[in-house]
């Protein structure tokens, strides 16, 4: 049987990494079309944002343990059926309630999926290979982000939000041709995971603390990013068709974000994670002042600055777990990584409801506010990581 070319399995992965990427924040962009169709508050269309993330926060780690034991190809295909079927029920739905679901069991694919395919990508190449196959694998969301979001919003506005879910629908499927051609049959199976590794993982004060930076210092970001469209709407006055261009822009900016954080983090991750967050934190005020003149000038540019900042930590994160996994718990990296995401996306919980409450209170416009305070904490959480190095050299 003629050997399936690593380049073509990372094909499949970033196209599934696609078409995840782009649902993972697809209602941030038909936020306002979701709340008018099913006459709810804008706190409770925040849901879709916030039950999804924690989706993948359960997901992550409870579905890689329990699949440890699986055939990968099999397991991928499986992922992806079920993204699938989460997605149908979403485009669909006829209740709200039935909306939540499918974003529920389509998030639950996205918490396995990010676990297993890092692993994918490294095995199907040589080892000096292995970070630049993780980096071509992640091109996917980061693609979602530039064009999936806005291109799916593009849609809902022009025909209708049920429409953005079938057409990640159908981005889905391509995935899961694509993995059921060119994922091979005999990747490594990790067999099945020691829950003792959770003992080890939990007890471990730097690993733990590393967690909480990564739902803290990510999940700022969300208390504002959830409601940007209807900032961008109802606060600065951009028409829809041009919020989608704003989107694709903010996409633009995030790529490039992506690509500096990799740089920045390579050397010392912990001073560099720390300027960043500093930076995240300023644009996020930038954002505010903008909002509360009203002015569309300093909007766009707030817009681009938070796009430029917002996920710029993620590489220096996921290198610092992993890092720390190496050190103290080198049997449980797979797990620890698990877990990582996990944290991701109890940020993205944490930031989007913290969001939520602050524009049912008062307004979005003060949502930003909600993120600096989160994203001080990770810089508080930084600082004490920094001593506790500091004290053990």
């Amino acid at each position: 049987m003629k050997k399936i070319s690593p380049s073509l399995t990372l094909l499949a992965l970033a196209i599934n990494a696609f078409a995840i990427g782009s649902t993972e924040f697809i209602s941030v962009g038909l936020m306002p079309m979701i709340v008018n169709t099913f006459n709810i508050s804008l706190s409770q269309a925040g849901l879709t944002v916030s039950l999804y993330a924690l989706g993948v926060t359960v997901g992550a780690p409870l579905l890689t343990i329990l699949t440890g034991t699986w055939n990968r190809k099999t397991l991928m295909i499986s992922i992806m059926g079920l993204f699938i079927l989460g997605n149908l029920l979403s485009a669909f739905a006829p209740t709200f309630l039935l909306l939540l679901v499918g974003r529920v069991l389509a998030s639950l694919a996205h918490g396995i999926f990010m676990s297993i395919s890092t692993v994918i990508a490294a095995d199907v190449v040589r080892p000096e290979k292995r970070a630049s196959a993780i980096a071509l694998m992640f091109t996917g969301l980061t693609v979602a982000t530039v064009i999936g979001v806005p291109l799916g919003t593009f849609i809902g506005q022009h025909s209708n939000w049920h429409m953005s879910f079938v057409f990640i629908v159908v981005i889905g499927l391509i995935g899961l041709i694509a993995t059921s051609i060119l994922v091979p049959k005999g990747l490594p199976i990790p067999g099945k995971i020691n829950l003792s590794g959770l003992a080890r993982i939990f007890t471990n004060k730097s690993i733990l603390m590393s967690l909480f930076i990564t739902a803290f210092g990510y999940g700022g970001t969300f208390a504002a990013y959830t409601y940007l469209t209807p900032i961008l709407e109802g606060t600065f006055r951009f028409s829809a068709s041009t919020v989608v261009i704003i989107l694709v822009v903010y996409g633009v900016m995030v790529a490039i974000g992506n690509s500096l954080g990799g740089h920045l983090a390579n050397k010392n991750i912990l001073p560099a994670l720390q300027k960043m967050f500093a930076a995240l934190a300023l644009s996020l005020l930038f954002l505010f002042i903008s909002a509360s003149l009203a002015s569309q000038a300093l909007g766009l540019i707030a817009t681009l600055l938070l796009g430029l900042f917002a996920f710029m930590n993620v590489p220096g994160l996921q290198l610092y777990v992993v890092q720390l996994a190496e050190k103290f718990t080198p049997k449980d990296i797979t797990l620890v990584s698990a877990f990582n995401i996990a944290a991701f996306n109890v940020g993205i919980t944490l930031g989007s409801f913290f969001g939520g409450q602050i524009s049912k209170g008062s307004s979005v416009v003060f949502t930003p506010l909600g993120g600096i305070i989160i994203i001080l904490l990770a810089m508080f959480l930084i600082r004490l990581a920094q001593k506790d190095q500091a004290s053990k050299l």
